[in-house]
C-alpha cells in the first residue's frame, strides 16, 4: 500500500496536538546527491545548542550500514527520526538506501528548534528530502502516520541524569535521561509501537545503564522480537544498537521467559541467552 503524502518546499504552520501551540515544518526538496555510505561529516549543520555526530550517533549509522541489504530489500515507503538533532542520522539513512524516483519519504522530529533547523541545512546539503516536524518525540503525527511508518530510528536521551534535567530547552534535552536513561525512552517506544506498519522496524541506541533486557522484555510483551545490530564500548560507556520488529508469538514467548526467570540471573548473561541473534532479519 501506498501512502502519498504531499510535500512543499516552504516553512508552513500547522495545530498541534498541544494546545495553543503550532508545529513547524520545514521541509527540503533538493536534486539527489545521493551516495550509500551515509552522511558527509563535514556537510553536517551545526549549532551550540544541537548535539553534533559523536560515538552514539556512529554506531546507529554503522549499524544501518550493517544492516543495509536488508533495509534495500524491505522497500520502505516512509521512514522516520525521533530526536533528529543534527540530521546526521536521517540524512545518512537516505543516502544509503538512495532513492532516484523519490518513492521513500522522510520524516525528522525534534523539540528543539535549532535541532529542526539543523536538519534542514543537513539534508539540503546532501540533496535529500526531508520533513521536518517540530514536536515532542513524534506525538503530533501519531494519528496521521499510525501503521505507517516501515524503519524508526532513535538515538534517544539515554544519560542517566537527575528527573529536573529532562525536557530542559536546548543541547540538555539531547542526552538528558532521567533515571536510569529511561524516562524519554519509555515514553518513546509506545510513540513507536503506535507509528510502526505491520513490517516496521525500530533501531535504537540503548546504554548498558537503560537495562536493555527489560527494554527487549517490554517490546517483547508489545509482540516485538530484537536483537543487537552493533554492540561498542567507548571509554565513558557501552553501547547497544538494537533492531526490533513485530512478530506474532513474541509476546507469548517473552511472558513465559519472564515467568521463569530466576531472581538471581544477571543482566548480561539473560542477554546473551535470549532469542535477538536467532534471526538475520
Amino acid at each position: 500500500m501506498e501512502h502519498n503524502i504531499e510535500l512543499e518546499s516552504v516553512s508552513i504552520s500547522i495545530p498541534s496536538v498541544r494546545a495553543g501551540e503550532s508545529e513547524k515544518r520545514i521541509v527540503s526538496k533538493l536534486p539527489s546527491k545521493i551516495t550509500s555510505r551515509g552522511a558527509q561529516i563535514h556537510l553536517v549543520s551545526r549549532h551550540p545548542e544541537v548535539y553534533e555526530p559523536c560515538d552514539d550517533s556512529f554506531a546507529l549509522v554503522d549499524a544501518l550500514l550493517a544492516d543495509r541489504t536488508n533495509l534495500l530489500e524491505h522497500k520502505p515507503m516512509l521512514c522516520l527520526e525521533i530526536g533528529c538533532g543534527s540530521g546526521y542520522i536521517i540524512t545518512s539513512l537516505a543516502t544509503m538506501l538512495g532513492d532516484e524516483t523519490n518513492t521513500i519519504q522522510y520524516f525528522a522530529t525534534d523539540i528543539n528548534p535549532h535541532a529542526a533547523e539543523a536538519t534542514r541545512k543537513t539534508s539540503e546539503a546532501h540533496g535529500v528530502h526531508v520533513e521536518v516536524v517540530l514536536t515532542d518525540i513524534a506525538l503530533s503525527l501519531g494519528k496521521r502516520l499510525s501503521r505507517m511508518v516501515d524503519v524508526v530510528v532513535v538515538n534517544p536521551p539515554y544519560v542517566p541524569t537527575p528527573e529536573e534535567e529532562v525536557g530542559c530547552e536546548g543541547i540538555t534535552a539531547s542526552w538528558a535521561g532521567g533515571e536510569n536513561g529511561r524516562s524519554v525512552i519509555d515514553r518513546i517506544l509506545p510513540v513507536v509501537d503506535e507509528l510502526l506498519s505491520e513490517k516496521g522496524w525500530l533501531y535504537m541506541v540503548t546504554l548498558t545503564a537503560n537495562k536493555p533486557l527489560q527494554i527487549c522484555r517490554m517490546m517483547g510483551e508489545r509482540g516485538y522480537a530484537s536483537r543487537i545490530v552493533v554492540q561498542r564500548s567507548t571509554e565513558e560507556e557501552s553501547l547497544h544498537v538494537i533492531k526490533f520488529w513485530r512478530e506474532v508469538d513474541e509476546a507469548m514467548k517473552w511472558q513465559s521467559r519472564a515467568a521463569t526467570q530466576t531472581a538471581s540471573d544477571s543482566w548480561f548473561s539473560q542477554f546473551s541467552r535470549s532469542t535477538f541473534w536467532r534471526r538475520n532479519n
